[in-house]
């Protein structure tokens, strides 16, 4: 086995290797190495005492959640629902809503999101298991036994005694829709049936045919039956274990003119779960402490009155901070021979006293000086200890030795300094590394674009028009319930005013709406050149809806676009960036990053180049392939944009190291062609081998600075 220091100098820097942003905590497994017990254990404590007494009355409560930007609030939520999930169902909601027109259908969507997830050690979902645990299949008297007798198999082979049954148990429950919705319950417990009921619950406009096979009329395309369907979970979750919403960075939310948060649309979510006497709800709200500040002002005693409890997180201690420097080191300690005795080795206590005199701080400066002084001491390892080749005839290892013990002729290029990399370049390697790392979890989630709704959708190119600087971009070209799909913009080249309208609803009285509404703003002049984007079909030609899209997009300058899902993963995942940036945690190369430099990293990188839905558009312009790093189908231009990033922000890394972080990255990448590229980058004078003359696993790569 190596040394410590060798070690250190192949291995990436474990403070590279996590998440701070806020993310969804069913959409990656929570990152056990930022865990540590301690921190922030009495607001565990404080939330799970609130939860408990919501299993035993059923009276729904809130709680929130304050904490200044860096203080982990996200990771909590995370590690609230690691460790409550066996005693309650969790629902993750991001407070980014296209507009408060729309608020209950966006919680309704996240909810049912997160209960179709399946919990850690659980066979069904978070919704099977609730629906099993309602007291119309749970109570038991000498005549009904539901469970033991068979009567659930009963029930759920016979449609309409599974309806009868839960009707006659709710009857004082004022359900909404009763038969529509027992009967969607009722398909949930049929496999084949299942996917269809759950988009049902979510809003997805579904098509004609999966109606009729869900025996439904209409989908769930109000703001009010979205309200309403949400609360029908409350009304009947009597006895269930509790339903715990967690809202998450509230900075996301639509603004009010004057900059303020649009904060009462979402106080009245809140209220109608009290007010309603909706059971078994436990509402979180995790706000940023300025933000809660910069708001406070417009919050409504009413409003006040119900937030049962405030939570807020405390800074943690010097040996909290150690603790999770520990954890992060461990890997590598593992790794050596001899194990290093300090358990935080190359770092030291001294570095967190002299950093943080008061004894307190948050867990993101621990984590930036971790990241720092690391670094510091892996270049020091170069500086102090010069590598020296020795010749092949003795040996073709390398040894880091200090020149001035030994006597062996060490010529001048032997010595390897630090490389020097200016800030700018580095703060634009880390960022599109974050971007990629960000591209591969949202490659992971969006399988199809009909998993986003279009009003998401929308906003998605919107947040994107702004980072490149389109002018006069306006929301809601269209009129009516789709106007929120819709908006124009203006090209500096074109003074005609452009319209985009995306829509990927199934149902085609909803497209025979969308394309209806398309008509009337064209004959208004409210748009010169109409973009639709959809990959779905577009109906027959008997269908009146076909007939007018025919009408607009035959023979005429507007355009019909069919996107691919590659094109939506560079609009989903800058959009992720964004939100991060509005919640104060995106930091690149030690500075929090807010959404005007977030739009400069991005223009700089020109990332969104890549993304042809943009090219399609004329926004940017048309990609050639580029025929030395691989074909059209085959571009390995962000792989090789990856190994150079990599080795920046690195400084240098062990040659093995650095294949396996790419073919990590990206899966359908040979270590065959990863080596290629890096024999392209040392061809290109941009990184190189320190010593060529080891064997591979030896070998040390560093980046080659002007």
């Amino acid at each position: 086995m190596a040394s410590i220091d060798d070690i250190i100098k192949r291995e990436v820097n474990p403070f590279d290797l996590i998440t701070i942003r806020p993310t969804n905590f069913w959409d990656e497994k929570q990152d056990s190495e930022l865990t540590v017990d301690s921190i922030h254990q009495e607001a565990i404590t404080e939330i799970e005492s609130i939860l408990d007494l919501i299993a035993t009355d059923h009276r729904s409560r809130s709680i929130l959640l304050v904490g200044d930007a860096g203080s982990g609030k996200s990771h909590l939520l995370g590690r609230l629902k690691h460790t409550l999930n066996p005693k309650a169902f969790f629902a993750y909601i991001l407070c980014d809503w296209f507009d408060s027109g729309n608020i209950w259908r966006h919680i309704l969507r996240y909810t049912i999101d997160s209960l179709i997830q399946v919990p850690e050690e659980q066979q069904e979902s978070q919704l099977m298991i609730w629906l099993k645990s309602l007291s119309a299949f749970t109570k038991r008297n000498l005549k009904q036994r539901i469970f033991n007798d068979g009567i659930w198999n009963l029930l759920q082979s016979d449609r309409q005694k599974f309806i009868k049954h839960l009707k006659e148990t709710y009857k004082q429950a004022r359900i909404y829709n009763p038969d529509v919705f027992f009967g969607i319950l009722h398909d949930l417990t049929n496999l084949e049936l299942y996917p269809l009921a759950c988009e049902w619950l979510k809003g997805d406009e579904l098509s004609e045919e999966s109606m009729q096979i869900l025996k439904i009329k209409s989908c769930i395309d109000t703001e009010d039956s979205a309200k309403n369907i949400l609360a029908n979970f409350g009304r009947i979750s009597t006895e269930t274990q509790p339903i715990v919403l967690c809202f998450d960075n509230l900075d996301t939310m639509p603004k009010l003119p004057d900059g303020l948060l649009e904060l009462q649309p979402f106080l009245d979510v809140n209220t109608t779960i009290h007010g309603e006497n909706l059971k078994n709800f436990l509402v979180i709200i995790s706000v940023i402490t300025q933000t809660l500040n910069r708001n406070e002002k417009q919050i409504q005693q009413a409003d006040r009155a119900r937030i049962d409890k405030l939570v807020k997180l405390k800074d943690i201690l010097i040996e909290q901070a150690e603790a999770l420097w520990a954890y992060l080191l461990k890997s590598l300690h593992q790794k050596a021979d001899p194990q290093p005795k300090l358990q935080i080795f190359p770092l030291t206590q001294q570095l967190l006293q002299e950093n943080f005199p008061g004894g307190k701080t948050k867990p993101r400066s621990v984590l930036y000086l971790g990241k720092q002084e690391y670094q510091k001491y892996k270049f020091s390892l170069l500086k102090n200890n010069k590598i020296v080749i020795l010749p092949p005839s003795k040996s073709q290892e390398k040894l880091a030795v200090n020149p001035a013990t030994i006597k062996i002729k060490i010529e001048k290029e032997d010595y390897i300094e630090p490389p020097k990399i200016n800030g700018k370049e580095r703060e634009q390697a880390e960022f599109q590394l974050i971007w990629q790392q960000e591209y591969k979890k949202v490659q992971t989630k969006i399988a199809k674009i009909s998993l986003l709704a279009a009003s998401d959708l929308m906003r998605m190119v919107q947040e994107t028009l702004e980072a490149l600087e389109v002018q006069a971009i306006k929301p809601k070209l269209i009129s009516g319930t789709y106007a929120s799909y819709s908006l124009s913009y203006q090209l500096p080249s074109k003074r005609e005013t452009i319209g985009i309208v995306w829509t990927e609803d199934a149902n085609m009285n909803s497209f025979y709406n969308v394309m209806n509404a398309c008509q009337k703003a064209i004959q208004k002049n409210l748009c010169q050149t109409l973009y639709l984007i959809r990959i779905g079909g577009v109906g027959t030609a008997k269908l009146a809806g076909n007939k007018i899209y025919s009408q607009i997009f035959t023979g005429t300058k507007h355009i019909h676009i069919k996107p691919n899902i590659a094109s939506v993963h560079y609009l989903a995942t800058y959009h992720s960036l964004v939100n991060s940036a509005l919640a104060q945690e995106l930091v690149v190369a030690g500075k929090v990053i807010n959404l005007q430099a977030l739009q400069s990293l991005v223009s700089e990188s020109k990332i969104l180049e890549q993304c042809t839905l943009l090219q399609d558009l004329g926004i940017v312009s048309k990609q050639k392939p580029d025929k030395e790093n691989g074909t059209k189908t085959n571009d390995l231009r962000p792989v090789k944009d990856f190994l150079l990033n990599l080795v920046k922000t690195q400084g240098y890394m062990g040659v093995p190291t650095l294949i396996f972080q790419a073919t990590s990255q990206f899966s359908d990448v040979k270590e065959t062609e990863t080596q290629h590229l890096i024999d392209l980058l040392c061809q290109e004078k941009k990184v190189k081998i320190i010593n060529p003359k080891s064997k591979l696993p030896d070998q040390l790569i560093c980046l080659v600075t002007k």
